[in-house]
């Protein structure tokens, strides 16, 4: 069982749409709640990083309406012209072997909005979206464990049957920990500026040890699983071999 991300994964968010859901989750926050554009921004990104979405920690803390948030930060004036991904996406995604599932912290709308314009929709069984994610308790996102354990108990497939395809570290990592096997994707990734304003590398070198294969491009993976069988628990055994250094 393929799991992929969608934002920076399956296409080149932070080339146009990122920036505009920044922007528009900042804004928001300031209408809503009525505070200046500093906070707004800090309570943006403190909450992304503590949670793993802006929404949880707006939910938890605030009074935001969180279905109205997740609407009108992902809608868009015009989305076709946003979209970017690799050349041949969709030849791609369907040479890997097995069953496909999209696992994002975006809303369904958006997800199958993006995923229909990169003309790959049919090629995924299912989207679990952040919608998808909630539970008893309230809302949940990547890189919950329960979360992702309830997810792969309804698709009736075993964590160490599940390879995630993803381009958030903390995600990899934790994940990683409940027995799934990982690729780090960075071809999307925006490079850091050094202090001179030059663009700089890519955060971070080398294979983290929670990252079973890094890759910069879909083609890579492709390449790597040529001989991938699709039975389960063998596909992720192949795997496997194939990641080691």
């Amino acid at each position: 069982m393929w799991l992929f991300d969608l934002d920076n994964t399956l296409h080149h968010a932070s080339h146009s749409i990122f920036p505009e859901i920044n922007r528009a989750m900042t804004q928001y926050i300031i209408d809503t709640l009525q505070v200046d554009r500093d906070e707004a921004n800090r309570m943006r990104v403190v909450y992304t990083q503590r949670y793993g979405a802006a929404l949880l920690g707006l939910t938890r803390h605030t009074p935001i309406d969180p279905h109205d948030f997740l609407k009108v930060v992902h809608t868009f004036p015009d989305l076709p012209s946003m979209v970017r991904s690799e050349r041949g996406l969709a030849r791609l995604v369907a040479a890997l072997p097995g069953r496909k599932i999209v696992l994002t912290n975006a809303p369904e709308e958006y997800a199958r909005a993006v995923l229909a314009e990169l003309r790959i929709e049919r090629l995924f069984e299912r989207v679990i979206a952040i919608e998808h994610m909630r539970d008893r308790r309230g809302w949940r996102a990547k890189p919950d464990a329960g979360m992702l354990r309830r997810a792969m108990r309804d698709a009736h497939v075993p964590l160490a049957d599940a390879i995630l395809v993803e381009d958030t570290r903390s995600h990899l990592k934790n994940y990683r920990r409940l027995g799934i096997r990982t690729v780090w994707i960075t071809g999307h990734l925006p490079n850091q500026k050094r202090a001179d304003g030059v663009p700089g590398r890519l955060p971070g070198t080398g294979r983290p040890h929670y990252v079973d294969k890094r890759i910069r491009s879909l083609k890579s993976l492709r390449l790597g699983t040529r001989s991938v069988r699709l039975k389960g628990r063998q596909t992720c055994n192949r795997f496997t071999s194939m990641t080691k250094p």
